[in-house]
């Protein structure tokens, strides 16, 4: 007797089906495939050799696994989403290896979703309805469209900063240490100055900048964190949002005007993005460039928040 429930009319020839997952109708599953506990595997759902499914994952109808899928914990596939294994197929050809994708813990991929093959799916990260995903997915973005882009990043509080109250550094939300500063500003008939002293406004000595330019609207920069370095952004012209992630809270700041900065201490992961084509964002850094002060793997910040 098995643990695990099969429908009548479903197919099953691999052994290694985890206990109380569920199987329906008309699903072909075989052999050498490994599904984990929990899972849910709605009507006319074909699962492949070459495959890895973990505990908690819900797979609805009309979904095909192929060779080369791995598919982390508590995952959900919404109905007819497709999955690509070879960039280059032709008829009776056949890769000496189907390429790896890779769907990471908690993502979500909605129905007529596409994933290209090769692509990593970030942790509870969420694919849009219908979008058509050519290359990997952040953790916790939001990517929708054809080709998919980001377009926001869950569980995020959203701040439109129309006006810093009336203290020079003001601490919003949840994401402790991140600061929104207002810098004076010296309107006149000639133009408008803004400018920053350090020890008043600007909470430290910059040893470097750099700026940020021409980026095209729809592209993301930043993703990472850093071990010891603190920042203070500006965007001077235009527009971009800023995300910032403790690990456990995730905020949007957008910078619209150029007296308006954000301070981010170390070990605050940030994202920018949803630049105007215009936007020109000043960075002013408190320590020279070391590579080895980035941290640009999510679940490592993860980690090392933890062990904090």
């Amino acid at each position: 007797m098995t643990d695990f429930f099969k429908h009548a009319v479903a197919i099953v020839e691999t052994e290694k089906i985890g206990k109380g997952t569920r199987i329906w109708a008309f699903t072909h599953i075989l052999s050498k495939a490994v599904i984990g506990e929990d899972c849910n595997i709605c009507d006319h759902v074909f699962i492949e050799n070459d495959v890895v499914i973990g505990d908690r994952v819900t797979i609805k109808c009309g979904v095909q696994i192929w060779d080369g899928l791995r598919i982390e914990n508590n995952v959900f596939i919404g109905p007819n989403a497709t999955f690509t294994n070879d960039k280059y197929p032709r008829s009776k050809q056949y890769p000496d290896e189907f390429a790896k994708t890779t769907i990471r813990e908690g993502a979500s991929i909605g129905a007529n979703a596409t994933i290209l093959a090769g692509v990593t799916i970030g942790r509870r990260s969420m694919v849009g309805a219908g979008a058509v995903v050519t290359r990997d997915v952040p953790p916790n973005a939001i990517v929708v469209g054809n080709p998919a882009r980001i377009s926001g990043y869950v569980s995020t509080v959203t701040h439109a900063v129309t006006q810093v109250p009336a203290t020079t550094a003001h601490e919003l939300g949840h994401v402790p240490g991140v600061r929104l500063v207002e810098l004076p500003l010296i309107p006149d008939l000639r133009g408008s100055l803004s400018f920053a002293e350090v020890g008043k406004k600007l909470p430290f000595e910059p040893k470097r900048y750099f700026i940020v330019f021409d980026v095209k609207s729809k592209e993301v920069r930043g993703e990472h964190a850093h071990r010891r370095l603190h920042q203070f952004l500006v965007c001077v012209k235009g527009s971009c949002s800023v995300v910032v992630d403790d690990g456990k809270n995730r905020e949007e700041y957008q910078l619209d005007q150029p007296n308006i900065g954000i301070y981010l201490p170390p070990m605050i992961w940030g994202i920018q993005y949803k630049y105007t084509a215009d936007a020109i964002l000043l960075v002013l850094a408190s320590d020279v460039y070391d590579a080895a002060d980035y941290i640009r793997d999510y679940d490592e910040f993860i980690s090392l928040v933890a062990a904090r």
